[in-house]
């Protein structure tokens, strides 16, 4: 039985030692070479994209499993658990491949970053597949500890410093609130796997201890607090914009890419298993501030960072709309907003990375990027395009789905609120394609060539956003098969 459950959990395994292999063979390599800038920083990175694509085969291979439950029911693999695994695998992969050259180009000799983002990786895939409240609350704890410290991994800057600090605090914080909800479930019912307290939950079971209600929904709504500080969601947003502008740009496009799939995947287990009234109102609220907060705080911004964090509290409000619903269209849509989502933020970091080696760090910098570099100009406007929710990109596919399921579920006001807002929000996205191709910069900045690595997951993602409406059956089918696999195990 327990081989069984050990070759299931291969993948893991494998990441996890190759993550420990690559961290002993940074640590000789470091204390017997001292460069400018080694190029150990370099192999590791490339290292590190080697294990990901391996696990990712690992993970293709292992799909057809007979009993998805493994260690006692602690984990589960299923279809929805294999697809959210290479996806965020694909994300991962996507990020260490936009930064081998950005350790060079900023003068980062820290390998420990890549292999932070590995051993993070391996506790997201756990997420993915958790089926227990103590292993899910231990995986994200792994994944927190990981995220506090490459916030603060570029040493010599106080914004680094700063945002690893601040999301350390409101991180603990959070996690203090996700570990009482836990506490509050297992003490009111002695029981912490999803599938017993499904049965609990849908009056199936009752347990010796005498389950009360309103301690249940209490604990619920504690763990949901919890998950809404982890996605960034309002009111649970404050630390959000000062970790993006502090943190290095690396950093914080691995934040806005990976923890959004694990953590959604992670919610749909807990909350599709334990269906209750008082965490859909306050989805339903979280998910209209969002909204609301996303579009009118970014009108005002003025950095590039700043402005990308607010755009992520406002996606993260229409993906929510997917979660409140209820319904496996909601289920659904809400995986085709995450994957549009995630490929677009791809994107529109791959760009922000390419333009760091000029120092852009305002918007008004953008200023004539037409004129320096239009290949760069037109995939960065199809990009802003394609999140505003302009047809026909897959942007508007996604929010398409998503207010089409809130009608669906006749939440109304979710589909009204969310059109509002992506009307709103059409201001300061095409504001970017606005200042690109008709202002004029006080400072004129020559953009250099785009380095191949970059130049590969940019050109992939720009496909898949300009022409996902010509034939979105694929996804269709996929993000279908995730949710009813979902919904089988509820």
């Amino acid at each position: 039985m327990f081989e069984h459950d050990f070759l299931a959990l291969f993948p893991e395994i494998f990441l996890i030692n190759a993550t420990i292999i690559l961290l002993i063979y940074g640590v000789f390599e470091s204390t017997e070479k001292q460069y400018d800038y080694p190029p150990l920083v370099r192999n590791v990175g490339w290292l590190g994209l080697l294990s990901v694509l391996i696990t990712i085969t690992l993970v293709v291979a292992g799909a057809p499993i007979t009993f998805p439950n493994l260690f006692y029911n602690n984990l589960i693999r299923d279809n929805f658990t294999y697809l959210c695994q290479i996806f965020l695998l694909l994300g991962t992969a996507s990020t260490i491949v936009m930064c081998l050259d950005y350790f060079k180009r900023e003068r980062l000799n820290a390998f420990e970053s890549i292999v932070l983002i590995l051993l993070s990786t391996c506790s997201m895939l756990f997420m993915i597949s958790a089926y227990d409240l103590i292993v899910m609350y231990l995986a994200i704890e792994l994944q927190s500890l990981c995220f506090y410290v490459i916030a603060a991994s570029k040493r010599d800057s106080e914004f680094s410093t700063e945002a690893g600090l601040k999301y350390f605090i409101l991180g603990a914080f959070s996690s203090g609130i996700l570990l009482f909800g836990c506490s509050m479930i297992y003490g009111f019912t002695g029981i912490t796997n999803f599938e017993e307290l499904a049965l609990i939950f849908t009056g199936y079971e009752i347990t010796p201890f005498g389950a009360q209600s309103s301690g249940i929904s209490m604990g619920i709504l504690f763990i949901a607090v919890g998950f809404l500080f982890k996605i960034t969601a309002v009111p649970f947003h404050m630390w959000a914009p000062d970790v993006y502008e502090g943190s290095p740009t690396l950093v914080t496009a691995f934040f806005s890419i990976a923890p959004k799939i694990s953590i959604f995947a992670n919610m749909l287990r807990v909350f599709y298993s334990s269906y209750d009234p008082t965490w859909q109102q306050l989805l339903f609220f979280c998910s209209i501030a969002s909204m609301v907060l996303g579009a009118l705080a970014a009108m005002a911004q003025k950095k590039v960072k700043r402005l990308l964090a607010y755009s992520s509290i406002g996606h993260v409000g229409y993906l929510l709309i997917g979660f409140s619903c209820g319904t496996i269209e909601g289920i659904q849509s809400l995986l085709i907003g995450i994957f549009i989502y995630v490929s677009m933020t791809i994107n529109v970091f791959a760009i922000v990375l390419a333009l760091r080696q000029t120092h852009v760090k305002y918007i008004a910098d953008l200023g004539a990027l037409a004129k320096t570099n239009p290949i760069l100009a037109i995939t960065l406007s199809s990009t802003m395009f394609s999140v505003a929710g302009i047809p026909p990109l897959a942007g508007f596919c996604s929010k398409f789905y998503l207010f089409f399921a809130a009608l669906g579920c006749g939440a109304y006001s979710l589909a009204l609120v969310g059109v509002v807002t992506s009307v709103i929000s059409c201001f300061y996205y095409i504001r970017l394609v606005k200042i690109m191709y008709f202002d004029t910069p006080k400072t004129w900045i020559l953009y250099q060539q785009m380095e191949p690595e970059k130049s590969l997951p940019l050109a992939i993602s720009s496909l898949f956003i300009s022409f996902f409406f010509l034939y979105p059956h694929p996804l269709f089918l996929v993000t279908y098969q995730m949710a009813l696999s979902l919904c089988l195990y509820k």
